[in-house]
């Protein structure tokens, strides 16, 4: 019987091999070869001007662009002005790392500005860790085409983002882009990665306890890429910032009712915005961000916290408010 239970059983597939990339990029041996083209040359002897040393130039191993690796005097690296704050924390645990192995063994990523400056787009934590060792000089890689510096922070694995970070660096970077490439803002969906995300940048601006945690899944499903020009689309952008931070006003007002009828939580923000939010019963709705915001203004003002309860305060998730009450 064992052998015809076995028998009929169906035979287990193997799991179906994934087929192997075809060879592309630069060998290892022609990295350094070929003509190198006017503008690397034109950036090596910038480099020399402005204190370097040119250590080689080469192809990338992947799309075989050209590049040039060089030693910079450390007090002309800078961060690129749109990424995210430094945490100290990060910055003291790398130098502590450093300063063991008695070596810096990873180049951060340059682009050269008109001023001779060095914007670094993904190595300011360990910019900072060199710094406070006393480094005088900084090895780095240094590409001629400064878009690179926005592209790259799409790659940046150096810090964990939480969404006030990712809110902040992507609002600096459409306020820079703005005065350097005034495209519409829609063309830079990929570096934005959600248009939630600008106008959260600019609220935290202005407050920086902001508690945008709670507002973000109502401006997920408000908020598109505009098709107009940065510059444009930043005004745009101001105003409801503003918008958001007079609700915020409202929201703070409710949850100091609910904390003087004895409700404590690290949720009571989440909690009013919830019961606020005219889209909760609509699911997958279009809406648009004026409408909504407006009527979540209006119930704010009009929030009863005599009403609550304490067991609809306790099925309350999300996250916690960060801003405080």
């Amino acid at each position: 019987m064992a052998e015809s239970r076995s028998a009929s059983k169906p035979a287990r597939r193997g799991r179906k091999r994934r087929a192997e990339p075809a060879p592309r990029g630069v060998a290892a041996d022609a990295l350094g070869s070929g003509p190198v083209p006017d503008e690397v040359e034109r950036l090596a002897r910038d480099i020399q001007r402005d204190g370097g040393t040119v250590l080689a130039r080469y192809r990338d191993p992947l799309g075989g662009h050209w590049q040039v690796l060089a030693g910079l005097p450390i007090e002309r690296v800078e961060p690129t002005p749109f990424q995210r704050d430094l945490s100290e924390t990060h910055v003291a645990r790398l130098a502590d790392a450093i300063e063991r192995l008695d070596r810096f063994v990873d180049p951060v990523v340059v682009v050269r500005t008109e001023a001779g400056r060095y914007w670094t787009p993904n190595g300011n934590h360990r910019l900072a860790a060199l710094r406070s060792l006393g480094a005088r000089a900084i090895t780095a890689i240094v590409v001629p085409e400064a878009e690179v510096a926005r592209r790259i922070l799409i790659l940046n694995t150096e810090k964990a983002h939480n969404l006030r970070e990712r809110a902040l660096e992507v609002a600096r970077l459409a306020e820079s882009l703005a005065g350097l490439e005034d495209r519409a803002e829609r063309e830079y969906a990929v570096e934005f990665e959600e248009p939630a995300l600008l106008t959260l940048g600019l609220c935290y601006q202005r407050n920086g306890r902001f508690a945008g945690a709670a507002y973000h899944p109502v401006l997920r499903r408000v908020e598109q890429f505009l098709p107009t020009r940065l510059s444009k689309a930043l005004e745009v952008r101001r105003r409801r910032a503003e918008r958001l931070l007079e609700l915020d006003e409202g929201v703070g007002e409710a949850v100091k009712a609910l904390r003087e009828r004895g409700f404590e939580s690290p949720y009571l923000r989440t909690f009013v915005v919830a019961r606020i939010n005219p889209l909760r019963f609509k699911r997958g709705a279009e809406a648009e961000f004026d409408e909504t915001i407006d009527k979540m203004i209006a119930s704010a003002r009009r929030f009863d916290a005599s009403r609550i309860r304490a067991d609809q305060l306790a099925r309350t998730g999300g996250a916690p408010d960060e801003g405080g009450g």
